[in-house]
């Protein structure tokens, strides 16, 4: 795992290798081991690299790199799983290698197949900036999930790409103009979905696509990205031909596919381990790893004291039984809130999914004894595992029927009692309640139904459940929302199943810009490398050829990985109410957080800052305080983004 920036430039005096060593110096934490610049003045191409040595740990690794044919040169974050058969296929064709990296491998592969068709044989995560001489052409590319970011756009006339913000902003032509419309998207989503960021004129690449630039291009002006994969493409691919097997014969294919993508995600010639939280996706990855390999795979997890948010002990049973090395760190308040002031420097943009605490220090623990660390994300976005998945389209059937009125009077009821008040019902009721009425913090889920029940269709109900503030650019003063693939119909498959269009919509929104982008900040901040088995794209693909009932079945989701971890894991130990991977923020903002949180939140600083309509937030950290309501989520966006502008405008 690495870190790249450069920079194509029209004013030749901008480039140069002190402006590319501040920007990659920048990206130390992406890359301690090793660092380099390539620079062509006459062309106007800087390239830069800060590298985490994982495969070839020696010199032979070292970026940026040229390709034997001398015609191009990279800059490459990321891992190419398949690069040991890809080099072997081009060994055959003549090329011969001088070390064992798959950047090496790369390389070869674009000289012998062009960029576009490499790409498609690329098994892996990765982002990359590919400077062709002979054609004067700048590639930037990114996998086909967006495990790994990369940035870019123009600033005066100099074209900025790499794989954090921060980069970007050492270069002289820096501007960074906020850009306010993407900030009402933040208050909706937690973080800012692709193509957008927090700055006017910079973008994400998107995940599966190919940015071709030439030097005679106009500054200001750039071709639309091409894509060469489509997840949209997967899913109407993978609905129009289902696979036809029994249940017995679909366990099995996905245990050979799942093993297959976690053998060569194994690969590393540095220590490895993995993420285990005792659910079920973390808890099968690390079945599959200890199935695989002969010593103790090392598993690590953090714990919390404050009831309803701890699975440690759950992680530990499973490690226990399936005989891994156990790492655990039971986190203090203090401990968790001392993160909070690194958090705007981590993620470059405003960005408040509250786990990203958690994750961070479950990284910042795994990086004292690993390198490398295999997770158990996707598993959710690809085999139903979400709340929504299988009781969305149970709770539009039991209340689509109703007139709204009566739906809206539904809500007042459920929201006349505070959060608190319902979880103290079910605590009491605990021993009666069936075991699908058994959840964490029943009373935050009443709220959400409660939020849903005026809606007019199945759509408009996801587009409440995924959203945190309903009406932003009411929230953000001279804002307007722009497109987003949630709002543009026109680019969702065609799938007659409300669940399956859910399901698709969570892959290529909220697992891309806020699950993704919150493990890969946290885990490059301490210099660890994570790996997703489940997102190997062939894994992607069969997933969706999966029939729905193999996924969600008798009100449950995940139904397929639960037969196939019930081949290494006791079901009693798994079967439990889903949990988040979240922290007491609700609790904290009343207490060790509140003077904090009310600086960053007064009526006045709000005024003369003059992004936000005050009253709105005001009554929310009033009502927060007052212990009548939970408004944790809205809060904590909003925290973020303060926290976030204090650092960043200085």
């Amino acid at each position: 795992m690495c870190g790249l920036a450069g920079f194509l430039s029209k004013n030749s005096g901008e480039c140069g290798e002190p402006i590319l060593q501040r920007m990659i110096g920048t990206l130390m934490h992406r890359g301690p081991d090793d660092g380099g610049v390539w620079v062509d003045k006459e062309a106007g191409i800087a390239l830069g690299h800060r590298r985490l040595s994982i495969q070839d740990i020696s010199s032979g690794g070292h970026q940026p790199m040229g390709s034997t044919s001398g015609r191009y040169q990279i800059v490459f974050n990321g891992e190419i799983y398949n690069f040991l058969s890809l080099g072997k296929e081009l060994e055959t064709m003549g090329f011969s290698f001088h070390g064992h990296s798959d950047t090496e491998v790369l390389l070869a592969a674009v000289d012998a197949w062009g960029i576009r068709e490499a790409l498609t044989r690329f098994v892996g995560m990765f982002a990359f900036a590919l400077w062709d001489k002979e054609e004067r052409k700048l590639y930037l590319a990114r996998d086909r999930i967006g495990e790994k970011p990369l940035y870019y756009g123009w600033q005066e006339k100099s074209f900025l790409f790499g794989s954090e913000l921060k980069a970007l902003c050492e270069h002289p032509a820096w501007q960074g103009e906020m850009n306010r419309d993407a900030l009402a998207l933040y208050m909706r989503h937690n973080c800012i979905p692709a193509p957008y960021t927090i700055y006017q004129g910079i973008f994400k690449l998107l995940p599966g696509t190919l940015l071709c630039m030439t030097t005679d291009m106009q500054a200001g002006h750039f071709p639309e990205p091409q894509a060469y994969w489509r997840a949209k493409d997967v899913v109407e691919d993978g609905l129009r031909n289902p696979l036809r097997c029994s249940d017995a014969e679909a366990v099995e294919q996905l245990d050979v596919l799942l093993r297959q993508s976690i053998r060569e995600k194994m690969i590393s010639d540095v220590p490895l381990g993995a993420f285990l939280s005792g659910g079920i996706d973390s808890s099968l990855v690390v079945a599959l790893m200890q199935a695989e390999s002969h010593p103790p795979v090392k598993t690590f997890t953090i714990g919390f004291s404050e009831q309803g948010y701890n699975e440690a002990e759950h992680a530990k049973a499973v490690a226990r039984h399936l005989g891994t090395e156990h790492t655990e760190l039971y986190v203090t308040p203090e401990q968790a809130m001392d993160v909070i002031p690194k958090l705007p420097l981590l993620y470059d943009e405003p960005f408040s999914d509250s786990s990203q605490v958690p994750t961070f220090l479950v990284s910042e623990m795994t990086r004292q004894h690993v390198t490398v660390a295999l997770s158990g994300d996707g598993g959710d976005e690809l085999f139903g595992g979400y709340n929504r998945h299988f009781m969305g389209r149970s709770v539009w059937n039991r209340i689509g029927w109703m007139p709204r009125v009566l739906r809206k009077g539904a809500a007042s009821m459920l929201t006349s009692l505070s959060p608190g008040s319902w979880d103290a019902i079910f605590s009491r009721c605990s021993r009666v309640l069936p075991s699908g009425l058994r959840h964490r913090l029943p009373g935050d889920k009443l709220y959400k139904l409660a939020d849903v029940l005026g809606v007019s269709s199945p759509e408009e109900m996801y587009w409440h459940l995924v959203s945190q503030w309903q009406d932003p650019a009411s929230i953000v003063l001279h804002a307007h929302e722009p497109p987003t693939i949630l709002t543009n119909r026109q680019v969702w498959p065609v799938a007659g199943d409300f669940t399956q269009r859910m399901m698709y919509l969570d892959l290529v929104t909220y697992l891309q810009d806020d699950i993704l982008t919150k493990v890969d900040r946290a885990a490059m901040a301490v210099s660890l490398e994570t790996r997703v088995p489940f997102l190997d794209h062939r894994l992607v693909e069969f997933a969706w050829r999966l029939p729905l009932a193999m996924k969600i079945r008798n009100g449950q989701g995940k139904w397929i990985l639960r037969q196939l971890l019930n081949r290494y894991v006791p079901q009693e130990m798994i079967e439990r109410p889903k949990m988040g991977f979240g922290i007491p923020i609700d609790v904290w903002l009343r207490g060790p957080l509140r003077e904090w949180a009310e600086g960053l939140l007064s009526e006045q600083r709000l005024r003369e800052e003059g992004f936000f309509a005050p009253g709105p937030i005001r009554r929310k950290w009033e009502e927060h305080l007052s212990g009548r309501y939970n408004w944790q989520h809205h809060l904590w966006t909003v925290l973020m983004f303060q926290a976030w502008n204090d650092k960043w405008k200085k």
